[in-house]
């Protein structure tokens, strides 16, 4: 993470909890680093981040060892992940296209 990168402390707390969690359900299935980090697609190095909560790790990443090791992002119930997803696209349909207006153009020559 860079210095001019900030997060706020939610946001690093939320990471080392989901990552702990991560590395707890990946001991209760008896797997090593390795055998999460192979099953995700990525270095063990990269799993370790994971593990440790570091908040520089994709997004993608950590949600699949989520998923891999059974722990619960929202809703395990693929039915009501649907709904709120439903929900979510409904919800994002009436937003307006641009939130700002585009800059008018000079281009009288």
């Amino acid at each position: 993470m860079t210095e001019s990168t900030r997060l706020s402390a939610a946001t690093v707390e939320t990471a080392r909890i989901l990552g702990g969690r991560i590395r707890l359900a990946r001991h209760g299935r008896g797997w090593t680093v390795a055998e999460l980090a192979s099953r995700a697609g990525v270095t063990p190095k990269t799993m370790l981040k994971v593990e440790s909560g570091d908040p520089s790790v994709r997004l993608g990443v950590a949600f699949e060892a989520a998923v891999l090791t059974g722990v619960p992002l929202f809703t395990p119930d693929p039915r009501q992940r649907a709904l709120e997803r439903t929900n979510v696209e409904q919800q994002l349909a009436l937003l307006p296209a641009r939130a700002r207006p585009l800059p008018e153009v000079d281009d009288d020559f």
